[in-house]
């Protein structure tokens, strides 16, 4: 394409830009396959880059900027692909999240394939449906996409509860959608019953009473917001719904 190799560098990064397009279609696949490329844009070119030992072929060099940028418990190679005719990658020489570095040094037998996935959590990339479902499954990523954020199990090992009560306050929404559904199943409901069909679904990282007080700062949020409404005293309260909820939202 008749384009040059770009580096910009600054203190802490280091970007690469080259056009063309990036033939091993995704780094995650190029990660998984760990063999050279079948093609090469220029073979005549590569061959003699080999016979000079400048290169090799045996496709480790993108899977060993990913291990090196491990050890040294730095963000993952952030590869931008979006432009069809171009490639760019960024190279952070810095720690960016603590707690994720944490996560690293204590989840060694993590797969490199795991490590790039929880590396798109603490850069607020988003997730495939594939890596979710895989981070889901082992306990390390929480929330509902895009909003994700590293586990209680994680946020509890590390130390970083308050971090972890901050994100967890991005999923309220869930909550309050199934009290919606309770209400409009059920007409009414006390705040034992309330605390009933949530206290088991809040995560272990908060102890009870900072459960408890969660749901009554949601109820009284809910109130604000006129979707519900209070019906007598404070210790005999019964809660109900300001207006129907729409069709389809009975409680499963």
């Amino acid at each position: 394409m008749g384009g040059r190799i770009n580096v910009v560098e600054t203190t802490d990064t280091l970007l690469f830009t080259n056009l063309g397009s990036f033939i091993p279609g995704t780094v995650e696949e190029m990660i998984r396959s760990d063999a050279p490329p079948e093609v090469y844009r220029n073979p005549f070119l590569a061959q003699a880059m080999v016979n000079l030992n400048m290169i090799d072929t045996i496709g480790s060099g993108i899977k060993r900027m990913f291990t090196r940028q491990r050890e040294r418990s730095f963000p993952m190679p952030d590869y931008d692909l979006s432009d069809p005719k171009k490639v760019a990658v960024l190279l952070t020489g810095q720690v960016l999240d603590e707690n994720y570095t944490r996560l690293l040094l204590s989840q060694i037998e993590l797969d490199l394939t795991d490590v790039i996935a929880l590396d798109k959590v603490q850069q607020k990339h988003p997730l495939d449906e594939e890596a979710f479902k895989r981070l889901k499954a082992r306990n390390l990523i929480e929330g509902r996409r895009p909003n994700v954020f590293v586990s209680a199990k994680i946020a509890a090992a590390t130390g970083d509860r308050a971090t972890y009560i901050k994100n967890r306050a991005f999923d309220k929404q869930h909550y309050k959608e199934l009290v919606v559904k309770y209400l409009n199943q059920y007409g009414h409901a006390t705040r034992a019953e309330v605390d009933e069909l949530l206290l088991g679904k809040l995560s272990d990282v908060l102890a009870t009473n900072q459960k408890k007080r969660f749901i009554g700062n949601m109820l009284q949020e809910m109130k604000d917001d006129g979707q519900i409404v209070p019906e007598g005293t404070t210790r005999w309260v019964k809660w109900r719904l300001s207006k129907p909820a729409p069709e389809g939202g009975a409680f499963r």
